[in-house]
């Protein structure tokens, strides 16, 4: 039987998750709204249905910006790389002492938002090629 310890660590786990990755795509549009760039936020795009389709979705949500072609490059990166102010928040707050990682659960969570503040492969397509996304739509 599991103790109530690893019970609680595992809810919070999924609790950080949740939170962290709507505070990731938060992240992405703070700064779009910032620098005054139009977009839009859809959770479970292309999803199947179900709880299981929006599980296996990917990806989960998503941050549309809508360029006019005047923007700089550095908006752009800056937005893709913002989830990683989560990282130095957790960090900031264990390293100050506010938070101890001696709880299961406080480690559980640090683990849940220190994962969302990774950027996905997407957010590092869009930190390196911005300027490519710019110039196609001033092409168009």
């Amino acid at each position: 039987m599991l103790e109530a310890n690893v019970v609680v660590a595992g809810v919070s786990l999924v609790l950080a998750v949740v939170v962290g990755l709507v505070v990731h795509e938060g992240l992405h549009a703070l700064v779009l709204r910032l620098a005054r760039v139009e977009y839009t936020v859809v959770y479970g795009p292309d999803r199947t249905g179900g709880i299981v389709g929006l599980i296996a979705s990917c990806p989960w949500a998503l941050v549309q910006p809508y360029p006019t072609g005047e923007e700089s490059p550095l908006v752009f990166r800056a937005s893709a790389l913002a989830p990683l102010a989560l990282a130095a928040l957790v960090f900031g707050l264990v390293g100050f002492d506010f938070v101890s990682l001696e709880s299961p659960v406080a480690t559980a969570m640090a683990i849940g938002i220190l994962g969302c503040s990774i950027p996905s492969p997407q957010d590092f397509s869009v930190a390196f090629y911005a300027h490519r996304l710019l110039d196609t739509v001033c092409d168009d």
